[in-house]
This record gives structure tokens, C-alpha cells and sequence, in this order.
């Protein structure tokens, strides 16, 4: 997980540097690639659809931290991405140096990626700047689901302070479809009760799936609920999002399972836990 062989001073701290790739086809896998502390791992499956789990070995993020992780689903093939356990950014001792994640996704005609990471848990002083971009074919399918939580409920932590920008850009057959940027910081944090900025709530996904027809889908998903979580589903066009938030992240991560595993069809990912 060292980003360089050569001898530093003393005072520097060392920074985690991460690259993990994985391309499969209609034979298997095709590339695989990892360095540093990104791992990807393909667990024995049942299903017929190969799982590839992603993990951090560095055990979490600071600022200056770098992962990127690249997954792709050549055409005719269908694919799972997720990650191994939550990814947490801690507090960074510069405050002008963010950590990076970077996640480039790609889907090929007539096949389907599902890309399912596990929460994101943020803690006081945390910057972190992640980017997602997904390339679609034109007739892929794609689902994604992404939460953040800001600090544990269940530990007594209340986050004062943080810098989160998060980019998530979609695009099918070249042609832009979705684009979603996201910043939280102090001030955002400071009006947490404002309606039109956090409501109060700690916890947030967003779930997204795009696809002939799956517009659709909205009317199935918006008579599912859960306690202590408000959510809002919407669909056009081939595209369907669901927006969720909650006062802690347990709440949350019920419901997000409920609608993936009403989208899917199927169980989650067994390193997923609910």
C-alpha cells in the first residue's frame, strides 16, 4: 500500500496508493490487475453471475490517499461489483489535501453490471473527493446504489467539520444521461436542520437504475417502507432513481436492501449484511 519504494523524511507520512482492475466476458475473466492496497476478490458463487468484491486493505482513508478501481463488463455479459465492508475516510492533518477514490465503470452491448458498494461512513475532519463514471452501450443495463453516512449514531459522534465532493457521471452510447454533483461541508453542516439541506438526517443513498423500461418500476418501489427512513422514487425515460435518507445508517441499510433486492430479484452479495 506504499506509494513509493525510495526512503522518506522523517516527518512525512506515508500515503495509501491503491489500483485495482477487473474486465470479464461471455468466457470469464478477461484482465485482472491489483497494486497497492486495493484488492479484488471473486468469491465461488451459485448464481451463474461472477461477484467481485473490491477491498481497502488500508482499512480506511485520509487526505492525500489515493484508490481507483475499474471494472468493466465486456458485450454479452453480466457482472456484480461491491465492496468487501464500508469504506471510511478519516480525518485528514492537512486540511487543503483530500483523499481520492476514483471508480471508472464500463457495460458493453447487451450486458449488465450491477455496481454495489457498501456504505460510506465519514468522520469528523474527513476529506474525501470521489468520482464515479459509468460507460454504457447503448442497450446495457445498469444498477448502482451509493450511501453516505456522516459519523455513528450508535458511538455519540456528531460531525462538525468535513469536506465531501461527490461526482457521479453516467453516459450511454457517448451521450450524456445522468450527471449528479454532490458537496457537504461546514456550512452545509452548520444549517443540518434546514429542510432543504440535510432535514436533520445523518444517512442517505441513492439507488439508480438504468434500462429499457425501467421507468416502470417506480409504482412497484414507492409502496415499500421503512421506519425512521423517508425516501422519494422517480422514472423516466429508461432511468429510475430512489433517494432515501435516515437519522442513522442502520435504518437506511434495511431499506436500500429492500429495494436492491426487489430491483435484482435476488439476495445481495453475501458479504453484504443486513
Amino acid at each position: 500500500m506504499l506509494d513509493t519504494p525510495h526512503p522518506q523524511p522523517s516527518s512525512a507520512m506515508q500515503r495509501v496508493r491503491g489500483r485495482g482492475r477487473v474486465v470479464f466476458g461471455p468466457g470469464g475473466l478477461r484482465d485482472l490487475h491489483q497494486s497497492g492496497s486495493a484488492k479484488a476478490m471473486m468469491p465461488k458463487v451459485h448464481t451463474g453471475i461472477p461477484e467481485v468484491v473490491f477491498l481497502n486493505t488500508s482499512g480506511g482513508l485520509t487526505g492525500g490517499d489515493r484508490l481507483e478501481y475499474h471494472l468493466q463488463a465486456l458485450d454479452h455479459t453480466h457482472l456484480i461489483g461491491t465492496s468487501q465492508t464500508a469504506e471510511r475516510a478519516y480525518a485528514s492533518t492537512d486540511n487543503s489535501i483530500a483523499a481520492e477514490v476514483h471508480v471508472d465503470l464500463k457495460v458493453g452491448q447487451n450486458a449488465s453490471l450491477e455496481w454495489l458498494p457498501q456504505e460510506t461512513i465519514l468522520f469528523e475532519k474527513s476529506r474525501l473527493a470521489r468520482c464515479t463514471k459509468a460507460e454504457l452501450a447503448a442497450n446495457a443495463r445498469f444498477l448502482f446504489v451509493e450511501t453516505l453516512v456522516l459519523g455513528r449514531a450508535a458511538m455519540g459522534e456528531t460531525i462538525e467539520t468535513l469536506h465531501l465532493t461527490d461526482r457521479r457521471e453516467i453516459t450511454r452510447a457517448g451521450r450524456l444521461e445522468f450527471l449528479e454533483p454532490l458537496e457537504i461541508n461546514a456550512t452545509v453542516l452548520a444549517s443540518r436542520a434546514n429542510a432543504v439541506s440535510l432535514a436533520g438526517h445523518r444517512a442517505f443513498a441513492t439507488i439508480g437504475l438504468f434500462d429499457q423500461g425501467a421507468e416502470a418500476l417506480a409504482d412497484v418501489l414507492k409502496p415499500l417502507s421503512q421506519d425512521g427512513v423517508v425516501a422519494g422514487v422517480s422514472g423516466w425515460n429508461g432511468k429510475l432513481i430512489v433517494r432515501a435518507m435516515a437519522g442513522d445508517g442502520y435504518p437506511l441499510r434495511r431499506y436500500v436492501a429492500q429495494i436492491l433486492t426487489k430491483l435484482r430479484g435476488t439476495a445481495l452479495p453475501r458479504v453484504w449484511q443486513v
